[in-house]
Protein backbone atom coordinates (compact mmCIF):
# COMPACT_ATOMS: atom_id res chain seq x y z
CA UNK A 1 0.00 0.00 0.00
CA UNK A 2 1.43 3.33 -1.34
CA UNK A 3 0.73 5.98 1.45
CA UNK A 4 0.31 9.76 0.86
CA UNK A 5 2.26 11.71 3.59
CA UNK A 6 -0.49 13.01 4.90
CA UNK A 7 -2.31 9.70 5.26
CA UNK A 8 0.89 8.93 6.37
CA UNK A 9 0.68 11.32 9.80
CA UNK A 10 -3.14 10.54 10.35
CA UNK A 11 -1.85 7.01 10.89
CA UNK A 12 -0.39 8.09 14.42
CA UNK A 13 -3.96 8.03 15.34
CA UNK A 14 -5.13 4.83 14.55
CA UNK A 15 -4.78 2.11 17.49
CA UNK A 16 -5.00 -0.07 14.60
CA UNK A 17 -2.09 1.38 12.66
CA UNK A 18 0.27 0.18 16.12
CA UNK A 19 -0.76 -3.28 16.06
CA UNK A 20 0.46 -3.90 12.31
CA UNK A 21 3.90 -2.74 12.32
CA UNK A 22 4.40 -2.82 8.69
CA UNK A 23 1.70 -0.49 8.02
CA UNK A 24 3.57 1.75 11.14
CA UNK A 25 6.88 1.54 9.83
CA UNK A 26 6.34 2.33 6.10
CA UNK A 27 4.23 5.10 7.50
CA UNK A 28 7.22 6.33 9.80
CA UNK A 29 9.99 6.44 7.08
CA UNK A 30 7.88 7.96 4.73
CA UNK A 31 7.34 10.91 7.24
CA UNK A 32 11.00 10.63 8.50
CA UNK A 33 12.16 11.04 4.95
CA UNK A 34 9.71 13.81 3.62
CA UNK A 35 8.47 15.53 6.64
CA UNK A 36 10.04 14.54 9.85
CA UNK A 37 8.08 17.17 11.20
CA UNK A 38 4.06 17.00 9.85
CA UNK A 39 1.24 18.88 10.86
CA UNK A 40 -1.33 16.66 11.46
CA UNK A 41 -5.11 16.85 10.79
CA UNK A 42 -7.27 13.62 11.65
CA UNK A 43 -11.11 13.15 12.32
CA UNK A 44 -12.01 13.66 16.04
CA UNK A 45 -8.57 14.66 16.77
CA UNK A 46 -7.28 18.14 18.06
CA UNK A 47 -4.40 18.94 15.34
CA UNK A 48 -0.77 18.22 15.95
CA UNK A 49 2.99 18.11 14.70
CA UNK A 50 4.58 14.76 14.65
CA UNK A 51 7.93 14.73 14.88
CA UNK A 52 9.38 11.44 13.99
CA UNK A 53 13.27 11.89 13.60
CA UNK A 54 15.98 11.10 16.66
CA UNK A 55 17.57 14.29 16.72
CA UNK A 56 14.60 16.72 16.21
CA UNK A 57 13.03 14.11 19.49
CA UNK A 58 16.01 14.45 21.35
CA UNK A 59 15.84 18.47 20.92
CA UNK A 60 12.22 18.89 22.09
CA UNK A 61 12.80 16.92 25.21
CA UNK A 62 16.09 19.15 25.56
CA UNK A 63 14.09 21.95 25.90
CA UNK A 64 11.59 21.27 28.41
CA UNK A 65 11.14 24.78 29.67
CA UNK A 66 9.57 25.20 26.30
CA UNK A 67 8.08 22.20 25.41
CA UNK A 68 5.68 21.20 28.02
CA UNK A 69 3.49 18.30 29.07
CA UNK A 70 0.79 20.01 30.16
CA UNK A 71 -2.05 20.11 28.83
CA UNK A 72 -1.81 17.33 26.61
CA UNK A 73 1.11 14.88 27.09
CA UNK A 74 -0.89 12.02 25.54
CA UNK A 75 -2.79 11.98 22.29
CA UNK A 76 -6.23 11.53 22.69
CA UNK A 77 -9.58 12.09 21.12
CA UNK A 78 -10.91 15.57 20.75
CA UNK A 79 -13.61 14.89 23.02
CA UNK A 80 -11.48 12.99 25.78
CA UNK A 81 -9.37 16.11 25.78
CA UNK A 82 -12.31 18.41 26.66
CA UNK A 83 -13.26 16.02 29.50
CA UNK A 84 -9.44 16.03 30.48
CA UNK A 85 -9.54 19.72 30.64
CA UNK A 86 -13.10 20.05 32.52
CA UNK A 87 -11.80 17.83 34.94
CA UNK A 88 -8.39 19.04 35.30
CA UNK A 89 -10.74 22.73 35.99
CA UNK A 90 -12.59 20.69 38.80
CA UNK A 91 -9.47 19.24 40.51
CA UNK A 92 -10.22 15.98 39.83
CA UNK A 93 -8.43 14.81 36.43
CA UNK A 94 -5.79 12.60 36.67
CA UNK A 95 -2.24 14.22 37.42
CA UNK A 96 0.72 11.81 36.77
CA UNK A 97 4.65 12.75 36.52
CA UNK A 98 4.02 12.46 32.44
CA UNK A 99 1.25 15.56 33.14
CA UNK A 100 3.69 17.63 35.07
CA UNK A 101 6.09 20.23 34.56
CA UNK A 102 8.84 21.80 36.94
CA UNK A 103 8.86 22.60 39.43
CA UNK A 104 5.60 20.56 40.31
CA UNK A 105 7.77 17.43 38.41
CA UNK A 106 10.70 17.58 40.53
CA UNK A 107 8.80 17.76 43.61
CA UNK A 108 6.84 14.55 42.99
CA UNK A 109 9.45 12.72 40.96
CA UNK A 110 11.69 12.69 44.23
CA UNK A 111 9.13 11.26 45.99
CA UNK A 112 9.52 7.72 44.76
CA UNK A 113 13.10 8.50 43.20
CA UNK A 114 14.65 6.56 45.93
CA UNK A 115 13.40 3.48 45.30
CA UNK A 116 14.20 3.46 42.20
CA UNK A 117 17.78 4.32 42.44
CA UNK A 118 21.13 1.67 41.79
CA UNK A 119 21.24 0.49 45.78
CA UNK A 120 17.76 0.14 45.88
CA UNK A 121 17.30 -2.17 42.87
CA UNK A 122 20.54 -3.68 44.23
CA UNK A 123 18.55 -4.87 46.98
CA UNK A 124 15.49 -6.04 44.97
CA UNK A 125 16.97 -7.87 42.75
CA UNK A 126 17.43 -11.18 44.21
CA UNK A 127 13.54 -11.05 44.71
CA UNK A 128 13.03 -10.55 40.69
CA UNK A 129 15.41 -13.40 40.01
CA UNK A 130 13.01 -15.10 42.04
CA UNK A 131 10.08 -14.39 40.42
CA UNK A 132 11.93 -14.38 36.94
CA UNK A 133 13.06 -18.33 38.29
CA UNK A 134 9.03 -18.82 39.49
CA UNK A 135 7.69 -17.88 35.87
CA UNK A 136 9.75 -19.81 34.24
CA UNK A 137 9.21 -23.34 36.11
CA UNK A 138 5.60 -22.16 35.12
CA UNK A 139 5.95 -22.45 31.49
CA UNK A 140 7.18 -26.10 32.59
CA UNK A 141 4.13 -26.73 34.14
CA UNK A 142 1.89 -26.00 30.69
CA UNK A 143 3.81 -28.57 29.05
CA UNK A 144 5.44 -27.45 26.35
CA UNK A 145 2.80 -25.02 24.84
CA UNK A 146 1.58 -21.78 25.97
CA UNK A 147 0.30 -18.19 25.19
CA UNK A 148 3.45 -16.18 26.74
CA UNK A 149 2.12 -13.02 26.47
CA UNK A 150 -0.99 -13.54 28.33
CA UNK A 151 -0.01 -16.42 31.02
CA UNK A 152 3.84 -15.31 31.22
CA UNK A 153 4.47 -12.01 30.59
CA UNK A 154 2.18 -9.92 31.78
CA UNK A 155 2.13 -11.60 35.36
CA UNK A 156 5.93 -11.64 36.20
CA UNK A 157 6.59 -7.63 36.14
CA UNK A 158 2.98 -6.67 37.31
CA UNK A 159 3.57 -8.83 40.47
CA UNK A 160 7.15 -7.24 40.86
CA UNK A 161 5.90 -4.06 40.89
CA UNK A 162 3.21 -4.65 42.98
CA UNK A 163 5.13 -6.20 45.49
CA UNK A 164 7.41 -3.09 45.71
CA UNK A 165 3.95 -1.18 46.39
CA UNK A 166 3.08 -3.52 48.79
CA UNK A 167 0.52 -4.62 47.69
CA UNK A 168 -1.55 -7.99 48.30
CA UNK A 169 -1.44 -10.69 46.19
CA UNK A 170 -5.06 -10.98 46.44
CA UNK A 171 -5.26 -7.59 44.38
CA UNK A 172 -2.54 -8.43 41.34
CA UNK A 173 -5.64 -9.98 39.08
CA UNK A 174 -7.92 -6.26 39.57
CA UNK A 175 -4.70 -4.30 39.00
CA UNK A 176 -3.99 -6.20 35.71
CA UNK A 177 -7.30 -6.02 34.60
CA UNK A 178 -7.36 -1.79 35.27
CA UNK A 179 -4.14 -1.76 33.86
CA UNK A 180 -4.92 -3.35 30.71
CA UNK A 181 -8.34 -1.02 30.64
CA UNK A 182 -6.34 1.49 30.78
CA UNK A 183 -4.04 1.32 28.07
CA UNK A 184 -6.40 -0.87 25.86
CA UNK A 185 -8.83 1.13 25.86
CA UNK A 186 -8.78 1.44 21.91
CA UNK A 187 -8.65 -1.97 21.62
CA UNK A 188 -11.79 -3.98 20.73
CA UNK A 189 -11.07 -6.64 22.90
CA UNK A 190 -8.94 -4.82 26.20
CA UNK A 191 -11.85 -2.02 26.33
CA UNK A 192 -14.32 -1.37 29.16
CA UNK A 193 -16.53 0.19 26.41
CA UNK A 194 -16.42 2.90 23.63
CA UNK A 195 -17.53 5.98 25.41
CA UNK A 196 -15.41 8.94 26.47
CA UNK A 197 -17.05 8.12 29.92
CA UNK A 198 -16.34 4.58 30.24
CA UNK A 199 -12.88 5.45 29.58
CA UNK A 200 -12.96 7.91 32.43
CA UNK A 201 -14.65 4.79 34.60
CA UNK A 202 -11.60 2.98 34.68
CA UNK A 203 -9.58 6.07 36.27
CA UNK A 204 -11.93 6.35 38.69
CA UNK A 205 -11.74 2.42 39.52
CA UNK A 206 -7.79 3.03 39.90
CA UNK A 207 -9.17 5.92 42.06
CA UNK A 208 -11.21 4.08 44.58
CA UNK A 209 -9.18 1.47 45.30
CA UNK A 210 -5.65 3.45 46.26
CA UNK A 211 -7.96 5.99 47.78
CA UNK A 212 -8.52 2.92 50.39
CA UNK A 213 -4.85 2.26 50.21
CA UNK A 214 -3.69 5.54 51.14
CA UNK A 215 -6.16 5.71 54.21
CA UNK A 216 -4.94 2.52 55.19
CA UNK A 217 -0.98 3.26 54.99
CA UNK A 218 -1.78 6.58 56.42
CA UNK A 219 -3.19 4.87 59.34
CA UNK A 220 -0.49 2.57 59.63
CA UNK A 221 2.67 3.03 57.92
CA UNK A 222 4.62 -0.06 56.34
CA UNK A 223 7.75 -0.06 55.17
CA UNK A 224 6.24 -0.14 50.98
CA UNK A 225 6.83 2.42 48.14
CA UNK A 226 2.42 2.41 48.80
CA UNK A 227 3.68 3.88 52.25
CA UNK A 228 6.15 6.59 51.05
CA UNK A 229 3.64 7.96 48.64
CA UNK A 230 0.95 7.62 50.95
CA UNK A 231 3.10 9.64 54.20
CA UNK A 232 4.79 11.81 51.28
CA UNK A 233 4.85 15.88 52.00
CA UNK A 234 5.64 18.80 50.03
CA UNK A 235 5.90 22.33 51.89
CA UNK A 236 4.71 20.38 54.50
CA UNK A 237 1.62 19.22 53.55
CA UNK A 238 0.58 15.97 52.69
CA UNK A 239 -0.35 15.13 48.89
CA UNK A 240 -3.94 15.83 47.84
CA UNK A 241 -5.89 12.42 47.20
CA UNK A 242 -5.94 12.62 43.63
CA UNK A 243 -2.05 13.23 43.34
CA UNK A 244 -1.67 10.87 45.59
CA UNK A 245 -3.48 7.83 43.38
CA UNK A 246 -2.17 9.30 40.47
CA UNK A 247 1.23 8.90 41.67
CA UNK A 248 0.18 5.02 42.53
CA UNK A 249 -1.42 4.95 39.21
CA UNK A 250 1.57 5.56 37.17
CA UNK A 251 4.14 3.46 38.63
CA UNK A 252 1.35 0.76 39.04
CA UNK A 253 0.79 0.82 35.54
CA UNK A 254 3.91 1.99 33.88
CA UNK A 255 5.80 -0.14 36.05
CA UNK A 256 3.89 -3.20 34.58
CA UNK A 257 2.27 -2.99 31.02
CA UNK A 258 5.35 -1.67 29.19
CA UNK A 259 7.91 -4.45 30.81
CA UNK A 260 5.27 -7.19 30.20
CA UNK A 261 5.32 -5.69 26.17
CA UNK A 262 9.34 -5.92 26.22
CA UNK A 263 9.31 -9.23 27.87
CA UNK A 264 6.74 -10.46 25.06
CA UNK A 265 8.27 -9.22 22.27
CA UNK A 266 11.70 -9.95 23.34
CA UNK A 267 10.95 -13.70 23.25
CA UNK A 268 9.36 -12.76 19.88
CA UNK A 269 12.33 -11.15 18.44
CA UNK A 270 14.11 -14.50 19.86
CA UNK A 271 12.02 -17.09 17.74
CA UNK A 272 12.09 -15.04 14.38
CA UNK A 273 15.48 -14.16 14.82
CA UNK A 274 17.16 -17.70 15.93
CA UNK A 275 20.24 -16.85 14.65
CA UNK A 276 20.46 -14.32 17.32
CA UNK A 277 19.07 -16.55 20.21
CA UNK A 278 22.21 -19.23 19.15
CA UNK A 279 24.56 -16.17 19.99
CA UNK A 280 22.78 -15.20 23.42
CA UNK A 281 22.78 -19.07 24.33
CA UNK A 282 26.86 -18.88 22.89
CA UNK A 283 27.79 -15.60 24.61
CA UNK A 284 25.82 -15.02 27.53
CA UNK A 285 27.54 -11.85 28.40
CA UNK A 286 25.56 -10.30 25.67
CA UNK A 287 22.81 -10.05 27.93
CA UNK A 288 23.24 -6.36 28.97
CA UNK A 289 23.39 -5.69 24.99
CA UNK A 290 20.57 -7.67 24.43
CA UNK A 291 17.92 -6.75 26.82
CA UNK A 292 18.48 -2.84 25.30
CA UNK A 293 18.30 -4.36 22.06
CA UNK A 294 14.41 -6.10 23.21
CA UNK A 295 13.27 -2.46 24.40
CA UNK A 296 14.79 -0.53 21.02
CA UNK A 297 13.18 -3.15 19.19
CA UNK A 298 9.68 -3.00 20.86
CA UNK A 299 9.22 0.80 22.30
CA UNK A 300 5.90 0.00 24.56
CA UNK A 301 5.59 3.13 25.33
CA UNK A 302 4.67 4.92 21.68
CA UNK A 303 4.33 8.67 22.32
CA UNK A 304 4.38 11.34 24.70
CA UNK A 305 2.39 14.88 23.64
CA UNK A 306 4.20 18.34 24.25
CA UNK A 307 2.83 21.78 23.74
CA UNK A 308 4.78 24.88 22.62
CA UNK A 309 5.21 27.77 25.18
CA UNK A 310 6.49 29.99 22.49
CA UNK A 311 7.11 29.95 19.13
CA UNK A 312 9.94 27.53 18.24
CA UNK A 313 11.89 27.25 14.91
CA UNK A 314 12.20 22.65 14.46
CA UNK A 315 13.83 21.39 11.89
CA UNK A 316 13.06 23.98 9.59
CA UNK A 317 9.61 24.53 10.54
CA UNK A 318 7.81 27.37 12.93
CA UNK A 319 5.51 25.32 16.08
CA UNK A 320 3.86 28.17 16.95
CA UNK A 321 3.02 29.10 20.56
CA UNK A 322 -0.09 26.44 21.85
CA UNK A 323 0.82 24.01 19.51
CA UNK A 324 1.34 20.37 20.27
CA UNK A 325 3.33 18.10 19.34
CA UNK A 326 3.83 14.15 19.25
CA UNK A 327 6.89 12.79 19.75
CA UNK A 328 7.10 9.45 18.23
CA UNK A 329 9.28 6.92 19.89
CA UNK A 330 9.57 3.78 17.32
CA UNK A 331 10.27 6.42 14.52
CA UNK A 332 12.94 7.48 16.65
CA UNK A 333 14.03 4.04 17.45
CA UNK A 334 14.02 3.19 13.59
CA UNK A 335 16.04 6.53 12.40
CA UNK A 336 18.70 5.99 9.88
CA UNK A 337 20.75 8.16 10.57
CA UNK A 338 21.13 6.97 14.36
CA UNK A 339 20.69 2.97 13.76
CA UNK A 340 23.17 0.93 11.71
CA UNK A 341 20.75 -1.42 10.12
CA UNK A 342 17.94 -0.20 12.32
CA UNK A 343 15.66 -3.07 11.13
CA UNK A 344 17.89 -5.35 12.31
CA UNK A 345 17.33 -7.21 15.45
CA UNK A 346 20.82 -7.41 16.90
CA UNK A 347 21.40 -8.87 20.59
CA UNK A 348 25.33 -7.29 20.85
CA UNK A 349 24.18 -4.03 19.15
CA UNK A 350 26.18 -1.03 20.54
CA UNK A 351 25.91 1.61 21.16
CA UNK A 352 22.39 1.66 21.20
CA UNK A 353 21.24 5.26 21.86
CA UNK A 354 17.53 4.08 22.15
CA UNK A 355 14.72 6.37 23.66
CA UNK A 356 11.87 4.07 24.42
CA UNK A 357 12.85 5.77 28.25
CA UNK A 358 12.47 8.68 27.12
CA UNK A 359 15.34 11.39 27.45
CA UNK A 360 16.13 14.25 29.55
CA UNK A 361 14.14 15.37 32.91
CA UNK A 362 11.42 13.46 32.04
CA UNK A 363 13.67 10.22 31.55
CA UNK A 364 11.64 6.91 32.78
CA UNK A 365 11.89 6.79 36.84
CA UNK A 366 11.60 2.90 36.02
CA UNK A 367 14.06 2.14 33.61
CA UNK A 368 16.95 0.60 35.82
CA UNK A 369 13.77 -1.53 37.20
CA UNK A 370 12.57 -2.50 33.52
CA UNK A 371 16.80 -3.96 32.71
CA UNK A 372 16.97 -5.75 35.36
CA UNK A 373 13.39 -7.71 35.12
CA UNK A 374 13.95 -8.23 31.24
CA UNK A 375 17.23 -9.34 32.24
CA UNK A 376 16.56 -11.54 34.84
CA UNK A 377 13.52 -13.12 32.90
CA UNK A 378 16.31 -13.93 29.97
CA UNK A 379 18.91 -14.86 32.14
CA UNK A 380 16.77 -17.94 33.59
CA UNK A 381 14.37 -18.38 30.17
CA UNK A 382 17.43 -18.95 27.67
CA UNK A 383 20.03 -21.74 29.28
CA UNK A 384 17.13 -23.71 29.93
CA UNK A 385 15.47 -23.06 26.40
CA UNK A 386 15.80 -26.51 24.48
CA UNK A 387 13.83 -25.13 21.57
CA UNK A 388 10.73 -22.80 20.66
CA UNK A 389 8.77 -22.07 18.00
CA UNK A 390 5.24 -20.11 16.84
CA UNK A 391 2.15 -22.04 17.86
CA UNK A 392 -0.13 -19.81 15.94
CA UNK A 393 -0.60 -15.87 15.01
CA UNK A 394 0.35 -13.48 17.71
CA UNK A 395 -1.45 -10.20 17.88
CA UNK A 396 -0.66 -6.69 19.36
CA UNK A 397 -2.69 -4.28 21.25
CA UNK A 398 -4.35 -1.60 19.46
CA UNK A 399 -3.16 1.53 21.30
CA UNK A 400 -1.63 4.75 20.57
CA UNK A 401 -0.18 4.60 23.78
CA UNK A 402 1.29 1.75 25.48
CA UNK A 403 1.16 -1.41 24.11
CA UNK A 404 2.80 -4.44 22.65
CA UNK A 405 1.32 -8.42 21.86
CA UNK A 406 -1.85 -9.48 23.47
CA UNK A 407 -1.09 -12.83 22.10
CA UNK A 408 1.92 -14.97 21.80
CA UNK A 409 1.28 -18.65 21.33
CA UNK A 410 4.70 -20.74 21.43
CA UNK A 411 5.62 -24.07 21.41
CA UNK A 412 8.87 -24.77 23.37
CA UNK A 413 11.38 -27.58 25.26
CA UNK A 414 12.95 -26.54 28.96
CA UNK A 415 15.15 -28.33 30.91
Amino acid sequence: MILTVDEAGRALADPACYADERRLHDALALLRRESPVHRVEAPGYNPFWAVTRHADIMEVEREHEVFLNAPRPLLATAEFDEINRQRQEQGIALRTLIHMDDPDHRVIRAIGADWFRPRAMRALEPRVRELARRYVDRMVEFGGECDFARQVAVHFPLYVILSLLGLPESDFDRMLKLTQELFGGDDDELQRGTTSEEKVEVLLDFFAYFQGLTEARRARPTDDLASAIANARVDGEPLNDFDTASYYVIVATAGHDTTSAVIAGGLHALVEHPDQLERLRAEPGLMPLAVDEMIRWVTPVKEFMRTAARDYELHGVTIPEGDSLLLSYPSANRDEDVFKDPFAFDVGRDPNKHLAFGFGVHYCLGAALARIEVRAFFEELVPRLGSIELAGTPESIATTFVGGLKRLPVRYSLV
